[in-house]
């Protein structure tokens, strides 16, 4: 018996993803099976797992030489997600399936021994190459579908086993386009602005970064609010807009952190790594192919290192890149991955190692204290626009100031973005921290007495030119705030203020 079966998949490197052709074919010779194509430890053991699932669904896996090719083989093939491209591949080679609907459908997921389908990671990225490149149908797991089911112009289906697919393919069964077996649970509700007393600046500061998607730092001692207020800043942030929700939701897919009873991040994602993460955890990495890090997962969102004095310098100084461009490049075996990583940093630190909670009481050395906050080198601390220091709260501030709840402060955020929208929309930018230096100091540049403050503090060495360009990126969040046209001289002080306060400089 000799036979060739041809089925397509979708094969994902980084944050790109490929068509891939999948062909068996039978043929007389030892009982075997070859899988080429440029593939990984995981597909060369997939062999057996489709071996073992085309037996368990009751079916007949052929008994001569089976060959089984990716194509191209030029590209790596990474991971289980092929299997089921595979098994039905060997069917249709052995013509124990009709070829009917095969025309225009791409397969995935990963096969288990009893045949049961198992979700995999990539599902979004990868359909919406599939519908780019020009299919009409998709087959996936059923633990992937309400992931699947948001590209649009795509037929998907759910699959619960191997013998499902089958069945379908012989048009006895209709697949299913939803997860029954997993209830809707409410989102996690984020805390509210109302919830944080006194801290008048640092409030101010944290409107200010929402409404331009401008970095932030604070130093302050510890328990005086600074992780509080970093993980309300989602909660007066706008929501996402569609486009973004998909990339942003492709990114966790890949990553594996895609909630899977919300599959649609619709929120500005907040990522806290631990001040004890390295650089592969921040960037990305792994062997092979490199994995989205925490700055990919806090793309259109924020990243948040808390005790960022205590991580090291090498480790902090990795962020340069990404700030500055907006993705991040990782090399590794098989190739470099590029990943969108356009977030907003979100610094807090204590002043010295042994932060007391008033500075009077401080044991540290100047030098000790100047080491400690040393680790953020000059150039990272360049990139960063609004740095706030926080005091304690006065005795009764805590007992009587209710600060504004999210709600009212996300009206005003939500006021500057669209100001900033409307004003770079024919440049195609989104918020007042993604323009050019040279378009603000050219063809948006403000009125001439409103940049002496910036040409004094220039002439005085006290920011570089890379500092006077995110400080005119901070005024103009400041106009929008107050519903200005242009940038005056007092708010060009203001956001010089900002960058001369806090932190290094």
């Amino acid at each position: 018996m000799s036979g060739l079966g041809r089925v397509y998949s979708v094969g994902l490197n980084a944050f790109a993803a490929d068509m891939i052709e999948i062909q068996a074919n039978i043929s007389s010779g030892l009982p075997g099976v070859t899988i080429s194509g440029n593939v990984d430890a995981s597909l060369r053991e997939a062999k057996e797992r489709v071996r073992a699932a085309i037996s368990n669904s009751e079916l007949k896996f052929p008994g001569t030489k089976v060959t089984i090719a990716l194509a191209p083989a030029s590209l790596p093939k990474i991971g289980p997600g092929f299997d089921v491209a595979m098994a039905i591949a060997v069917l249709l080679a052995s013509r124990e399936v009709s070829p009917t609907k095969l025309e225009g459908t791409v397969m995935l997921g990963e096969l288990a021994l009893d045949g049961r389908l198992r979700p995999v990671r990539g599902v979004l990225p990868r359909l919406l190459a599939a519908r780019d490149a020009g299919f009409e149908r998709a087959v996936v797991p059923i633990g992937n579908v309400a992931e699947a089911t948001l590209v649009s112009g795509l037929d998907v289906g759910g699959a619960q086993s191997l013998s499902d697919v089958v069945r379908w393919l012989a048009g006895d069964v209709v697949l299913d386009t939803v997860d029954g077996e997993r209830a809707e649970i409410p989102e996690p509700t984020i805390p509210d602005m109302a919830d944080v007393s006194g801290q008048a600046a640092a409030r101010r500061a944290l409107e200010i970064a929402a409404a331009g998607a401008h970095h932030l730092m604070m130093t302050g001692p510890p328990g005086i609010g600074k992780t509080m207020l970093a993980s309300r800043l989602p909660g007066i942030l706008p929501p996402l807009a569609p486009e973004e929700a998909l990339e942003v939701t492709a990114i966790h897919s890949i990553a594996g952190t895609l909630p899977a009873h919300h599959p649609l991040i619709t929120s500005p994602p907040f990522v806290a790594p631990h001040h004890s993460a390295g650089i592969t955890a921040l960037l990305g990495g792994g062997t092979g192919m490199a994995r989205p890090g925490s700055v990919s997962r806090a793309h259109r969102g924020i990243l948040f290192l808390d005790e960022c004095a205590e991580m090291g310098p090498k480790v902090l100084d990795s962020l340069r890149q990404p700030l500055e461009e907006g993705e991040v490049r990782i090399s590794r075996r098989d190739g470099t991955a590029v990943y969108p990583a356009r977030f907003q940093l979100v610094l807090a630190a204590n002043p010295c190692p042994c932060a007391p909670v008033h500075d009077v009481d401080c044991i540290c050395t100047s030098i000790q204290r100047r080491r400690y906050l040393g680790r953020l080198s000059g150039p990272l601390m360049d990139r960063i626009d609004l740095r706030v220091p926080m005091e304690p709260p006065a005795n009764n501030a805590l007992m009587t100031e209710a600060g504004e709840a999210s709600a009212i402060v996300a009206e005003r955020v939500g006021a500057a973005r669209e100001a900033a929208k409307q004003r770079w929309s024919t440049d195609g930018w989104l918020t007042n921290a993604e323009v050019p230096g040279n378009a603000l100091r050219q063809r948006y540049r403000p009125p001439l007495a409103a940049l002496r403050p910036l040409e004094q503090a220039l002439r005085h060495g006290r920011i570089t030119a890379r500092g006077a360009d995110r400080a005119l990126r901070v005024a103009w969040t400041i106009t929008d705030l107050r519903g200005g046209d242009e940038p005056g001289e007092d708010d060009v002080v203001s956001a010089l203020m900002y960058r001369d306060r806090g932190g290094r400089a």
